[in-house]
């Protein structure tokens, strides 16, 4: 059963326990409720299809919004929604793609899910394979270094089969001159600003042409409790 994305919020609550980190959870709720209703080729009955896009989540902490997006499109079921975070629960405080049908990495580290999406598209395209690579990382997470060399070698590579989604909540203690789309325009990425919780504005950004080069939404929240 596919649900509505005004059932999100019922769904996030059927989740308890300590670590939530909700702000976090909250703050991507809009940008993957786009992707998996009307952006990514995904089937939840056949999650390990190899022509299906692939979806990183690097800003792995707080995945309650992750989770429940996953139930909303028939990865998951509201009962397991419901074991959130318990001892013998597959939905651990980090996403485990062992463990969870649609989950294609782990996380734990942040920095990493920039230069595995890149590996990968470059893997798909030697492949020739039509499938995408879509990773959402947070704006702390550019920070860390690996994203650097990730965001050079995905331009210089000519990635048009990657789309990397910045959900910029003003979490990064350090920030960048000209913001953050500047960090990676400069090394020629197509780059969209956009408010993260545009619906409307969200879809229009990930279907932008960006053939032979890859392509970031920077995606403006607020931070709000759930």
């Amino acid at each position: 059963m596919q649900r509505t994305y005004g059932e999100l919020p019922q769904l996030m609550t059927l989740m308890t326990g300590d670590e939530k980190h909700s702000t976090s959870a909250t703050s991507t709720l809009d940008v993957l409720w786009v992707l998996y209703s009307d952006i990514l080729r995904l089937d939840p009955t056949n999650p390990d299809d190899p022509n299906r896009d692939r979806f990183y989540l690097s800003k792995g902490h707080g995945p309650m919004a992750y989770y429940a997006v996953l139930a909303a499109r028939g990865f998951l079921t509201p009962t397991e929604l419901a074991s959130f975070g318990s001892h013998h629960s597959p939905l651990g405080n980090h996403p485990d793609r062992t463990l969870i049908p649609g989950v294609d990495i782990g996380s734990g580290s942040l920095g990493h899910g920039l230069a595995l999406a890149a590996g990968t598209a470059v893997a798909l395209r030697i492949q020739k394979c039509i499938a995408r690579v879509f990773v959402l990382i947070g704006d702390a997470e550019l920070d860390e270094g690996s994203n650097v060399e990730a965001i050079q070698f995905a331009a210089r590579s000519d990635l048009g089969n990657l789309t990397a989604v910045v959900i910029d909540n003003d979490s990064a203690g350090l920030g960048w001159p000209g913001g953050i789309a500047s960090r990676f325009a400069v090394e020629g990425w197509l780059t969209s600003d956009v408010d993260g919780r545009d619906h409307s504005a969200l879809r229009q950004a990930f279907r932008a042409d960006h053939a032979g080069r890859p392509h970031v939404v920077v995606a403006h929240v607020e931070k709000k409790e759930s």
